[in-house]
């Protein structure tokens, strides 16, 4: 990047601090802050250790030196601004989760799929939040980084002092990494409404309950039900045939006696509801409780990929993270680092509602052939002298494939 380049740069991230609204966190004055500023490029080297008293100068700061980046700690410090960790005395960190598109496995190279995928996965991870850890959405702040993915800040005072290792117990959770899904199938004798003098099949009736699903109602436990009773619904149809549940047969005690029980419980009024808000998991069928562990075990991998929160692991188990300040540029786009409320998650599109620069022209020369989707338009730039809106000039030469302005021996666009 060069000198004009960066002049450029500068002058719109200064324009765009001069009047944003910047995510201070709370107990200003015990965060450490570090910054990237474009005079660094290419290197990105950080200039950290610095401490604000008061919300305005941190924000005269930031428009006074438009940074490429801007960060803060995660953790309370009693001295942020000293130069060594060790004496800076940590006093507690928010319990952070960072989805980025850069670990989720087969991530689609389209950018635009790329923000989809890691939607629906900080969708799962929400899902984990409110209803398994019962965080409150008042203790949850949820931020798109600017970026290829989100944060969750979380700031419940129960998890401020929380240590690495304990950390790392919540992302082996959230993966379900070591699963046993021996511990969700039980044998139990029960009567009444839930055995022997239960109606709840048609043509089956008064068979004891051997086998149920713990915690069928919540957690790990509501996962496993579902898939089970998805796979039910995905492999059934009203008559029998002979190739299907091909991953059960291949247990040794799985015949075509247990396919056609599985069948009527599947076809049946209440068959599967029953398994999803009772537990029930057996109607007959022997051995059950080993049928389903063997089942689950064999489809750990599809089993985890539809249920298993993909967080970055070194990030919340780090008690002195730095993370992005809500509300700043993200130098290697130009898009907005935005907070947002759990609710609008779903409808949020970041091509849209996370780019902040207008429609006025800007002519800029670009290295190489670029294509990406912007505020609702496919954008395919061409190599040479190219006139855009700023918008796309500020992503471009964020991104490294573009220089402001005229460059000489460039080819004009046809």
């Amino acid at each position: 990047m060069d000198s004009r380049t960066t002049r450029y740069l500068k002058s719109c991230f200064q324009k765009h601090y001069k009047t944003a609204e910047i995510g201070l966190p709370d107990h200003l004055p015990n965060r450490e802050w570090a910054f990237i500023f474009y005079d660094d490029m290419p290197e990105k080297m950080m200039h950290r250790h610095k401490s604000f008293g008061s919300p305005g100068e941190a924000l005269d700061y930031l428009y006074g030196m438009a940074p490429a980046h801007v960060y803060n700690s995660t953790a309370y410090y009693e001295y942020p601004d000293a130069r060594k960790m060790n004496e800076k005395n940590w006093l507690g960190a928010e319990l952070i989760f960072d989805l980025d598109a850069d670990h989720l496995p087969n991530a689609p190279r389209n950018y635009a799929d790329m923000l989809e995928l890691v939607k629906k996965e900080t969708l799962k991870l929400m899902d984990f939040l409110l209803d398994d850890f019962g965080f409150s959405e008042q203790d949850i702040e949820l931020v798109f980084s600017g970026g290829r993915g989100y944060h969750f800040h979380i700031t419940s005072p129960k998890v401020l002092t929380l240590g690495s290792s304990e950390r790392r117990e919540i992302v082996n959770y959230l993966s379900g990494r070591d699963i046993d899904f021996k511990y969700f199938f039980r044998e139990v004798s029960m009567d009444g409404d839930f055995g022997t003098g239960s109606k709840s099949f048609k043509g089956i009736k008064n068979l004891p309950v051997k086998c149920t699903l713990v915690g069928y109602d919540s957690g790990w436990g509501k996962r496993v039900a579902l898939y089970l009773t998805d796979y039910m619904k995905s492999e059934c149809g009203k008559k029998y045939k002979k190739d299907m549940f091909p991953e059960l047969r291949k247990h040794e005690k799985v015949g075509d006696t247990t396919i056609k029980k599985l069948i009527n419980i599947t076809n049946s009024e209440n068959g599967l509801k029953d398994i999803l808000e009772r537990g029930r998991l057996d109607f007959g069928v022997r051995n059950f409780k080993d049928i389903a562990a063997y089942f689950m075990q064999e489809s750990m991998e599809n089993f985890l990929n539809r249920f298993g929160a993909s967080v970055d692991e070194p990030v919340t188990a780090d008690i002195k993270r730095l993370i992005r300040v809500p509300g700043s540029l993200h130098g290697g786009s130009g898009m907005l680092v935005k907070k947002l409320a759990l609710c609008e998650l779903e409808k949020f599109n970041p091509l849209n509602d996370a780019v902040v620069f207008g429609e006025r022209p800007v002519k800029i020369t670009v290295s190489k052939p670029f294509s990406v989707q912007l505020k609702g338009k496919d954008l395919r730039i061409e190599e040479g002298i190219q006139e855009v809106p700023e918008y796309a000039a500020v992503y471009l030469i964020c991104r490294g494939v573009a220089e402001y302005g005229y460059r000489r021996n460039q080819p004009d666009a046809v």
